[in-house]
């Protein structure tokens, strides 16, 4: 398993929070949140995703990845 941690811009409530970890547990990772932050924690097993996959799930949501 890796971890990663990503600063995502866009997220302002619980609604943003709900969008990018469904999103992130739709590819078979695990998401936590930081909204304060303004981070993203993910674990995902990296010979079957990609960070790049990720990064797209979140940004697809309508949030930048940075």
């Amino acid at each position: 398993m890796k971890n990663v941690i990503l600063q995502v811009k866009g997220m302002s409530c619980a609604h943003c929070v709900n969008s990018v970890e469904k999103a992130v547990k739709g590819l078979g990772a695990s998401g936590s949140v930081d909204l304060a932050g303004g981070k993203v924690t993910v674990d995902y097993d990296e010979h079957k995703l990609t960070l790049e996959a990720i990064k797209e799930a979140i940004e697809g949501q309508g949030y930048d990845v940075v």
